[in-house]
């Protein structure tokens, strides 16, 4: 996989990739300053950050049949959703502006002649539209939510669209107001190249090569689901996912032939667990969003806690929606002691959100401690599991809900997006929790994300037991290097007894690690050298790697630093190939940075 050029899609010549090649240390902050050498060479980009150009052209077929000029739209997949949107941005832009915004439904026209198939599908999409200069507005909540209509679901629906078999629904509307005074939003929204603020892509074009993934999305929308997705499979597909990410189906199985195997046992070690307290979302932060608004419905509204270095968009939602968040950056024992004497003070939260391990410093919070605390402080524990994975790890036995990033390693392709969530039915919010759910759960997962998602998953387990070993071979050659300052990887970090207390017996320590050099240009002769995949991202089948804090926090490197989070870090995911292979690539890469040390 390696040779990627500046922008390409990763996987290369794949219509829905979820990466995009940013080979260079250069191309990377250019990227962030908006660059036009980088910003007009991108294929595509991480779907949260950057609106994928199959979503944007519909966005703008949209606005040309059913707006006015200088208004732009924002795609997601239901009303309910498209609403949230409309009441964030209105929170935040002037009077005159709000005015400006509206919302266009879009559904099947069923006077037409419609096939029972298409009927049964019922694709919707909901257009937020608003004045151009609110687009960095209504970005935020694409990229923090994570509620966006997906690429695949806009492709089907843009075609429906185009035969007029997609038409507003009745009470749709756009604002039709003249244009009013520009507004302007946080700066990290205005910046054109930040990875937390892409411009809106440009209509997509006809390229000499159609990716062959586009090229069989292009025939007949409705023959296509007829022909390779029938819903009923779709279905299967997703009790599928649900009882795997349950721990409880393993191998692969025929969707077409016969029921799937009962849920007797798992590997979470919940007894009472089914499958139907497994929820699938469209990505991975869409279940952390929807995780939080659960709990803030089905509990008393308070602060949260962020424990541990975030993700980025984790803090901000928290921050963003409801009550606001108290955060804790380190995820150490200090922390912890800090907490527990403001709970002894009287102070209470709705919820504690953790990443096990966190990105990317691969820290391991105190899971057993933090539950004690809960316990007896009434809050919930919200863990994201991404990145050490349940095939590695049992952290349900902690946490009240587990959510994870299916986009990661479950799927591995880099081709689809997907999240999930479980309810443990041994908390103690389990049932307000299940109840809120069962008010207010929308299945947005789009059916071919969905399928695709099921085939990936299928060898799972087997894929991260490989990964695992790679990851250790590639540490022990970094760890050997003596220009290397710092390797992180929960198997050599501090916190290792934390990630240990949850350790499956046959589990490993995960694909992902960090390196530090202690030089920039060492980093950047180290990241120019490596002959793999460079872009956004983690979990990949192939090995794929980034300059992580220049990516994720640009803007804010100084915040990261006192953290422990060196803004010249290298984040690798390491994939599926052979590994002296791999160790060889990477000793290159190495031989690189030490001709630089010497000249």
């Amino acid at each position: 996989m390696p040779g990627f050029e500046l922008g390409e899609s990763i996987p290369p010549d794949t219509a829905h990739a979820v990466s995009v090649s940013l080979p260079t240390w250069k191309s990377n902050v250019g990227y962030e300053e908006g660059e036009e050498w980088v910003i007009g060479r991108l294929t595509t980009g991480y779907p949260r950050f950057f609106v994928h150009k199959i979503i944007a052209a519909f966005a703008e077929d949209i606005v040309s049949r059913h707006g006015r000029p200088g208004q732009q739209a924002m795609l997601f997949p239901t009303p309910k959703v498209a609403r949230r949107c409309l009441d964030f941005v209105r929170q935040r832009v002037s009077p005159e502006l709000s005015r400006q915004l509206g919302v266009i439904d879009l559904a099947l026209d069923t006077s037409k002649d419609l096939s029972a198939l298409l009927k049964k599908l019922a694709p919707t999409v909901s257009a937020v539209v608003f004045p151009e200069e609110v687009f960095s507005v209504a970005k935020q909540y694409w990229q923090h939510t994570g509620d966006g209509t997906s690429s695949r679901r806009a492709e089907f629906c843009h075609g429906l669209f185009q035969d007029h078999l997609l038409v507003p629904t009745a009470g749709a509307h756009a604002a039709h107001e003249a244009p009013g005074r520009p507004f302007r939003g946080p700066k990290r929204y205005q910046r054109p190249g930040s990875i937390d603020g892409v411009p809106p892509a440009t209509p997509r074009t006809s390229s000499p090569k159609e990716p062959e993934e586009s090229l069989e999305s292009s025939q007949f929308l409705e023959e296509r689901f007829g022909r390779n997705l029938n819903l009923s499979m779709v279905e299967r597909a997703k009790s599928a996912i649900r009882r795997r990410i349950a721990g409880a189906l393993a191998h692969e199985v025929d969707l077409n032939n016969g029921p799937l195997p009962s849920m007797t046992s798992n590997t979470r070690g919940i007894q009472g667990l089914e499958e139907g307290d497994v929820y699938l979302y469209p990505c991975g932060m869409n279940a952390i969003f929807n995780a939080h608004r659960a709990l803030l419905k089905a509990r008393e509204p308070r602060k949260s806690i962020n424990f541990g270095f975030p993700y980025v968009d984790t803090l901000k939602i928290l921050q963003k929606f409801g009550p606001g968040c108290l955060f804790y950056g380190h995820a150490s024992a200090e922390d912890l002691d800090e907490l527990e004497a403001k709970l002894k003070n009287g102070e209470r939260f709705l919820g504690l959100f953790c990443e096990f391990p966190g990105n990317p410093l691969l820290t391991c919070p105190d899971l057993a401690r933090i539950r004690k605390l809960a316990d007896e402080f009434d809050f919930a524990i919200v863990v994201d599991e991404t990145i050490g994975t349940f095939a590695n790890i049992n952290v349900l036995q902690f946490a009240d809900i587990v959510v994870s990033s299916l986009t990661k390693i479950f799927s591995g392709d880099s081709n689809v997006m997907g999240g999930s969530a479980i309810l443990n039915p041994e908390s103690r919010y389990f049932k307000a929790l299940k109840a809120t759910m069962e008010e207010d759960y929308e299945d947005t997962y789009w059916p071919e994300d969905v399928i695709f998602m099921e085939r990936n998953s299928r060898d799972f387990d087997s894929r991260v037991e490989r990964i695992n070993a790679n990851a250790e071979a590639i540490c022990d050659v970094l760890r050997a290097h003596p220009l290397v300052q710092s390797v992180y990887y929960p198997k050599y970090n501090p916190s290792k007894p934390h990630y240990d207390a949850c350790r499956l017996p046959n589990g490993g320590y995960g694909g992902l690690l960090s390196v530090v050099f202690g030089r920039k240009e060492l980093a950047q002769a180290f990241y120019d050298a490596m002959d793999i995949a460079k872009g956004p991202s983690l979990g990949t089948n192939f090995t794929l790697c980034s300059p992580y804090v220049i990516l994720a926090h640009y803007l804010e490197l100084p915040w990261a630093a006192q953290f422990g989070v060196d803004p010249d870090l290298v984040r690798i995911s390491v994939g599926l190939e052979e590994t002296t292979a791999l160790q060889d690539t990477f000793r290159r890469a190495l031989k690189v940075a030490e001709d630089v040390s010497r000249s």
